[in-house]
């Protein structure tokens, strides 16, 4: 598991989700066939996130982009281009009905879910390009019922734990850490500062019976 990774983990963890960082997902030979891919090797989600209260599962992409240009809306929705490779699940519809389908199972195999759980991709981005791929990003994952985190929902987030209880993990540490720099910058450097922080809103819990790129699991005879 990568920086940005980890990073994101620890926000979701906060957020009341059990997380499985490089979650491997171990597909059938048929399934291999229907996604075209006779010889892959376990299809690898980047973090998966379960919450019981919702039964609710997020596959997590994450792409920090943090030294690059970012993000664009393009790369997302155009097939063509050249950055379309690193977004397959999101491309590729077969892929993605039969990916996210076998990872329900295969959590519900083990009992690491409840069964009939709702399946949602996410992507998490460190950094977007510009302020229309922004606005275009968060307007194409909504028309898809897939939820996008830009760096502004990272910010948010990171603000909430600073304002949390001390946790020995690594995303705690970096908000509290940020936050510290900030009160300095701001020529505070006591701790009695009451930080200004929005109610979090968690995630949106959708029916997949309606949308048709979530599918239901059914238990196999």
């Amino acid at each position: 598991m990568d920086a940005f990774e980890t990073v994101v983990a620890g926000m979701l963890s906060q957020q009341g989700y059990w997380v499985w960082p490089s979650y491997k997902v171990k597909l059938t030979k048929r399934e291999k066939s229907q996604i075209g891919r006779a010889s892959s090797p376990r299809w690898e989600i980047d973090l998966v996130a379960y919450r019981g209260a919702t039964n609710q599962i997020l596959a997590v992409e994450c792409k920090s982009f943090l030294d690059s240009r970012g993000v664009t809306l393009r790369a997302l929705t155009d097939a063509d281009t050249r950055f379309a490779v690193r977004f397959k699940l999101f491309h590729d519809a077969t892929l993605r009905r039969v990916v996210l389908s076998r990872l329900a199972r295969q959590l519900i195999e083990v009992k690491a879910c409840a069964p009939k759980p709702v399946v949602q991709l996410c992507l998490a981005a460190g950094r977007v390009a510009t302020a229309e791929d922004r606005k275009g990003l968060h307007k194409h994952f909504a028309k898809k019922r897939w939820q996008f985190w830009d760096e502004k929902w990272i910010g948010d987030c990171l603000e909430r734990m600073a304002a949390s209880g001390y946790q020995n993990d690594v995303a705690t540490i970096v908000a509290k850490l940020t936050l510290r720099t900030r009160r300095y910058e701001a020529g505070d450097a006591t701790d009695n500062v009451k930080l200004s922080v929005k109610p979090h809103r968690t995630p949106r819990c959708i029916p997949i019976r309606r949308d048709p790129l979530v599918m239901p699991v059914r238990r196999q005879s």
